[in-house]
């Protein structure tokens, strides 16, 4: 198992555009969630370290998005040769999690390109103008650790946002498999 960090771009940039399908096919985009806070997740089925966190997404979630926090998912995994990341085995995965945000396809990876993803989980949360306020890790919870699985970090940051504040600019990249490019 290979393990990549997030590439940690510059806090502040500007949320690239997306107009995705999500598993089902319904067309989900960036303007959906224009003036709220929004996080876009880079995750996929098969990772040992999405697993790891994935019940933790789905509680988290159910938390943060009636405080207001937009969330999408997005898999970038070329499911031709990983076919468990295919959007059938997405639906399933849904099904199985409850995961409450939408599940996008990036079929071309041009938004995991837009957003410089680099590893499965990535996480990057734009305040409600659209400016980067956090990149890193969901907590330091990793397979095989002892860690708790509380999404502490990415927490700490989502309440900043909330409430109009910046998050610390002290953020540990996340750690995951790499993005299965084409």
């Amino acid at each position: 198992m290979a393990l990549t960090p997030s590439t940690m771009i510059p806090l502040g940039t500007n949320m690239p555009a997306f107009t995705l399908p999500d598993a089902e096919g319904k067309t989900v985009s960036s303007t959906d969630y224009a003036g709220k806070p929004l996080l876009v997740m880079f995750i996929c089925n098969h990772c040992p370290f999405v697993k790891h966190i994935a019940d933790a997404l789905t509680a988290f979630a159910n938390q943060t998005m009636p405080k207001g926090l937009g969330i999408v998912a997005i898999n970038s995994n070329d499911f031709t040769s990983y076919p468990e990341d295919s959007p059938e085995k997405m639906r399933e995965e849904i099904a199985l999690r409850g995961y409450p945000f939408a599940y996008l396809v990036d079929e071309d990876q041009s938004i995991a390109k837009a957003f410089d993803a680099a590893c499965t989980p990535d996480f990057f949360l734009f305040d409600q103008e659209g400016k980067l306020a956090y990149r890193g890790q969901f907590d330091g919870s990793r397979p095989g650790n002892d860690e708790p699985v509380n999404g502490k970090d990415l927490m700490e940051a989502v309440d900043k946002v909330l409430t109009g504040e910046k998050p610390s600019e002290d953020q540990t990249p996340s750690i995951g498999c790499n993005i299965k490019w084409k």
